[in-house]
């Protein structure tokens, strides 16, 4: 695989192989023209890998000017602290909810580990703190100016309340994170990335709306890489969103434990994915988000909702 794929004059996707698999973890480079901007660089256990396309792109430590995160979770942010201590000239660009977390990783840390047990390290390698001098706060509305390049920054919450995405007006491009789903290989089966513990059904709805009045003509999805027919993309994305949301929530009155009602969803999931995608694509879309996380984020959704 070739070390950066352009999706644009001004922009390149680098897959960062995590744990190993091609298209899981898609990083972007943005060439400004007085460096480079990594958005959303993947986590530390795969920097190394992200590092070395870098080089054999031409492209060093010391022109890395700046990185942008969509959001804070480890598979799009976790090398985020790792890379600024390499390099403490990088400002980093994320929202005013998730900025305490990359300066102290102390909470998002223990959030992590609920999920993910004694494998946290194995999977995501270290996560160290970024200094708040360097720091970029932003809250969606504002005009990113990185060199030649000019960014829109929209706050696109839903999967997450600290994610925001960026369109590129000039390309007709949008970065957008997990905000419209995981797509492996172009295929129409658009997963729907919800585990705890931030699901938001609403807000995602209203995410949606504002991707699409940007009318881009491509979206670049962390996993994985460009989709093109924007439009069709956004509702094929809603519609299993709201199937997904729907699915849970009856679940939720079935017997058993929740253990047992997230291991049928994700049954059905890996069952209606085996109709529409190659195995080893399959895999791509489950080491990206786990179908029995996906089935806790929406439960935990009902039952708040339930609560208040």
């Amino acid at each position: 695989m070739k070390e950066l794929q352009p999706v644009s004059s001004r922009a390149s996707v680098a897959d960062v192989e995590y744990r190993s698999r091609p298209s899981v973890i898609a990083a972007t480079v943005l060439h400004t023209g007085q460096g480079v901007a990594i958005l959303d660089p993947g986590p530390s256990a795969s920097l190394a890998t992200l590092l070395d396309k870098l080089a054999k792109a031409g492209i060093s430590l010391s022109d890395i000017r700046a990185v942008l995160l969509t959001h804070i979770h480890l598979d799009h942010a976790g090398a985020t602290g790792t890379l600024v201590r390499k390099n403490p000239a990088i400002r980093v660009v994320v929202h005013q909810r998730g900025a305490p977390h990359l300066a102290d990783p102390t909470k998002l840390l223990k959030s992590a580990a609920r999920l993910y047990g004694d494998d946290l390290h194995s999977l995501w390698g270290e996560v160290l703190p970024v200094p708040e001098s360097n720091l970029q706060v932003v809250a969606g509305g504002e005009r990113l100016a990185l060199g030649e390049l000019a960014l829109e920054v929209a706050y696109t919450p839903g999967h997450a309340s600290h994610h925001v995405s960026y369109f590129d007006p000039k390309d007709g491009i949008a970065y957008v994170g997990d905000a419209a789903g995981i797509r492996i290989s172009g295929r129409p089966f658009i997963f729907a990335p919800t585990p705890p513990p931030d699901i938001d059904l609403e807000l995602w709805e209203e995410t949606l709306r504002k991707l699409g009045a940007w009318n881009a003509s491509m979206f670049v999805l962390t996993h994985f890489g460009p989709s093109t027919d924007t439009e069709e993309h956004l509702e094929l994305f809603r519609e299993r969103l709201h199937s997904w949301s729907a699915e849970v929530k009856r679940s939720l009155a079935e017997a058993g434990s929740d253990a047992e009602k997230a291991a049928r969803f994700a049954k059905g999931v890996l069952d209606e994915l085996r109709g529409a995608a190659a195995a080893v694509e399959i895999e791509r879309y489950s080491v990206s988000a786990a179908p029995e996380l996906c089935w806790y984020g929406l439960a935990r959704y009902w039952r708040k909702k339930e609560a208040a």
